[in-house]
């Protein structure tokens, strides 16, 4: 057990103190203290339906996009979502699936947009699609205009201060975590990546030079079987990877370009046994290199 997992889990009554949760992040994203307090609302989800533009009470994006301020989301059962598009989540926000099996899977997945102070935490979410563009509600309340998506399980587009726990990612038809365009002080721990090829990208593309500023924690995450490359792939900014276990890989491990600055420590590779055996890809002045 690792110390975010002490941090909670080791209460065997956890379920009546679920919000100790914020307490327990580790890395760039700090303390999620901001998400909890005396103005935080408890939200259920009951209804596993989703309407994207006139989200109906009880569902998740009614949740993540109609109400306003602190809110923490816990879900009544087991469910299986399937999104019409893209769940934007609005600042300060909790998506807790602790205790029960929730899947977001077969269509869109989550977008954090220019939004700060979120936690997602237990929740699997596979088989994500692209998405035409179009409408949907987004945070406070306000029906935004969105082109087109990637297939991503998660996506952060200038957000800060996320921390992505717990989760199950898998078989989506792009990448499973995309940390981009200026996003920063996020920490992704205790989840679970397989099944993909393009698996973690950290920053937009090698002329988005604001990704200079991005820090990434990475940590306790279990990366396999059947991941190709980028566990994670970064550029421009910082990322600290430690203490994940890699269970294979058919490219490469960890991948960086355009002068990012990376420290990977006590990382278990354990590589395939026929194939690439390369732990490390990077691209320095113009040269690629393999380690």
């Amino acid at each position: 057990m690792n110390v975010i997992d002490r941090c909670w889990r080791k209460n065997s009554e956890w379920r009546m103190h679920r919000y100790q949760l914020a307490t327990c992040s580790v890395g760039y994203a700090g303390k999620m203290i901001n998400n909890i307090g005396n103005d935080l609302i408890h939200y259920k989800v009951t209804d596993a339906s989703d309407d994207p533009i006139n989200p109906k009470p009880n569902t998740l994006r009614y949740g993540t996009s109609i109400i306003q301020g602190k809110v923490w989301i816990t879900f009544q059962k087991d469910m299986q979502i399937k999104l019409e598009k893209p769940l934007l989540i609005s600042s300060f926000t909790t998506i807790d699936g602790r205790g029960v099996n929730v899947h977001i899977a077969n269509n869109a997945c989550l977008m954090i947009f220019k939004a700060t102070n979120i936690i997602i935490h237990g929740i699997r979410i596979h088989h994500c699609k692209p998405q035409a563009p179009g409408i949907v509600m987004g945070p406070e309340g306000k029906v935004i205009p969105l082109g087109h998506v990637d297939g991503d399980a998660i996506r952060l587009v200038t957000a800060s201060r996320i921390w992505i726990d717990h989760n199950t990612l898998y078989d989506c038809q792009d990448g499973l975590l995309d940390v981009t365009r200026g996003s920063t002080d996020v920490t992704i721990s205790n989840n679970w990546f397989k099944n993909q090829d393009k698996v973690m990208l950290l920053g937009h593309d090698d002329g988005y030079v604001r990704d200079k500023n991005m820090k990434v924690t990475v940590v306790y995450n279990h990366f396999g079987p059947n991941c190709n490359q980028r566990m994670p792939r970064i550029r421009h900014g910082y990322a600290h990877v430690a203490n994940n276990f890699y269970q294979g890989w058919l490219q490469y491990a960890i991948g960086g370009s355009m002068e990012p600055s990376l420290k990977s420590e006590a990382n278990l590779f354990v590589a395939p046994m026929i194939g690439n055996k390369e732990v490390i890809y990077f691209v320095l002045l113009g040269y690629k290199k393999k380690i």
